[in-house]
């Protein structure tokens, strides 16, 4: 998973030589994935997947596809302080997400519905552990 260890100059090991490959995919699909959350916001349908029309369910759905796509390109900048802040932005996506369900404004009326907020929701999950777990690696 990670290539061989160099050191530049300075006598530091070179960062972008010791960085998990996974790092920019899982950033990427952040990205995907918030874009896609922003358009549910706004069309409250996607894949056969609803939220509910009103228009609270668009502003907080926009909102946490924001958050979401915030991340990922905060994890392309391989600082650690955007890292950081990537993973705050990702339990608040999560936490976010569970509010609306709460609020009813993710409508949990059937298996399929349930299980797709199930895995959103684990996904942001996976990235915020994933991006947390290898802070060591950004700069």
């Amino acid at each position: 998973m990670m290539n061989r260890m160099d050191q530049n100059n300075t006598g530091k090991q070179a960062v972008a030589e010791t960085r998990p490959r996974g790092i920019p995919i899982v950033a990427a699909l952040m990205i995907l994935f918030g874009l896609a959350e922003v358009a549910t916001g706004f069309t409250h349908h996607f894949i056969g997947l609803i939220t509910s029309q009103a228009s609270m369910s668009t502003y907080f759905g926009v909102a946490l596809g924001l958050f979401y796509c915030g991340a990922g390109l905060l994890v392309l900048t391989l600082k650690k302080w955007a890292a950081i802040t990537a993973v705050v932005l990702l339990g608040g996506d999560v936490l976010g997400r569970m509010a609306m369900v709460l609020a009813g404004l993710y409508p949990v009326n059937s298996f399929v519905q349930t299980f797709a907020i199930l895995v959103g929701t684990s996904l942001a999950v996976f990235f915020a552990i994933y991006i947390g777990l290898r802070l060591r690696f950004f700069e």
